[in-house]
């Protein structure tokens, strides 16, 4: 069977959710947009932070992973990851099962600018004391994670959302 499907990776400020949306409603009604990290919540009935602060990192991947086997078998649908849903293999094949993985980047000073617009509280695994350091850090520990996942690689940074959307129709042939 081919794909029908898109899953959105990369780094937090890179577009995931918003870009996402956009390319749902072009794709149209037959498609619909998840949120990994909201379907976490969801099923856990805690905030991000909160599982990060009371059950620890490894347990929230573990949700994570649980979520992401069950939302590698649906159809047509374009899914938002967590930015670290590529620290676990087995999460990035069983999304490649039905989704084209799509990796979104920005450069440091693009996702600095609008996670300082969106909010950082959000954003659990940033230290906020030094979060342009904190980022490049993590960026450098997943870059490669990133990369070998990657099966089509989109730079947001500057981009306007439907040249983005654009770029993964063409790129992925979902939609002429």
């Amino acid at each position: 069977m081919l794909k029908d499907s898109i899953a959105l990776i990369g780094f937090m400020a890179t577009g995931k959710t918003t870009v996402g949306k956009a390319l749902t409603k072009y794709l149209g009604d037959d498609y619909q947009f998840i949120e990994t990290d909201q379907l976490i919540i969801q099923k856990i009935g805690k905030t991000i932070p909160q599982i990060f602060d009371e059950d620890g990192e490894s347990k929230f991947r573990e949700y994570e992973s649980s979520v992401c086997e069950k939302v590698s078998e649906l159809h047509k649908v374009v899914i938002s990851c967590g930015g670290g849903v590529v620290l676990n293999k087995s999460n990035i094949d069983n999304l490649k099962k039905n989704s084209y993985i799509v990796l979104l980047k920005a450069n440091l000073e693009e996702i600095y600018k609008r996670s300082k617009k969106n909010g950082v509280e959000i954003r659990p695994i940033i230290n906020k004391e030094d979060f342009k350091r904190e980022i490049k850090k993590i960026q450098n520990i997943r870059k490669s994670n990133y990369e070998e996942a990657a099966e089509i690689v989109i730079d947001t940074t500057k981009k306007k959302v439907k040249q983005i959307v654009r770029e993964i129709v063409i790129k992925t042939h979902l939609k002429t």
